[in-house]
């Protein structure tokens, strides 16, 4: 049985790095709660409609990238978070696991825009108040991911 989760806001301005990033955060939710295997997920969500609009090497990046370091950028994120990482919503989790990871490992993609791109999937998919928590979870980690960075933007 595969688990969904159904886009709740729709933007019609979408650009296809954005696009992979939704198609990333539903295959990690699938992932979170189903333990599917990485190239099942992937394959799935190649058929979805909507998928020859993503970037679909970010795509893969992503959810291949997130699933293998799960373990490292979770004990990265543990000191940031109030409760165990398993606790999260799985739409909260999966998009710290896409934030955490493109801070990380994609340095050519300024935090802010890290960190808005994962507050408007929780927004998208996520509980009420979610987006709040991700953006400041994930506001931490860039201070420390990207010292230089984040303290330049703070100046």
């Amino acid at each position: 049985m595969t688990n969904k989760i159904q886009h709740a806001n729709p933007s019609k301005n979408r650009t296809p790095r954005h696009r992979a990033r939704e198609f990333a955060l539903q295959g990690l939710y699938q992932w979170l709660l189903n333990n599917e295997d990485a190239g099942a997920i992937e394959a799935h969500i190649r058929e979805a409609h909507g998928f020859d609009k993503a970037d679909a090497e970010h795509f893969d990046v992503l959810l291949y990238g997130a699933i293998k370091q799960a373990p490292a950028l979770r004990t990265d994120l543990a000191p940031l978070i109030d409760r165990a990482i398993t606790e999260l919503s799985p739409v909260e989790h999966a998009a710290l696991l896409i934030g955490a990871f493109e801070l990380k490992n994609n340095l050519e993609i300024p935090y802010r825009v890290v960190i808005n791109e994962a507050v408007e999937l929780t927004k998208s998919f996520g509980g009420i108040d979610g987006h709040k928590y991700v953006n400041g979870v994930l506001d931490r980690f860039a201070a420390k991911a990207r010292e230089v960075e984040v303290s330049a933007g703070r100046r």
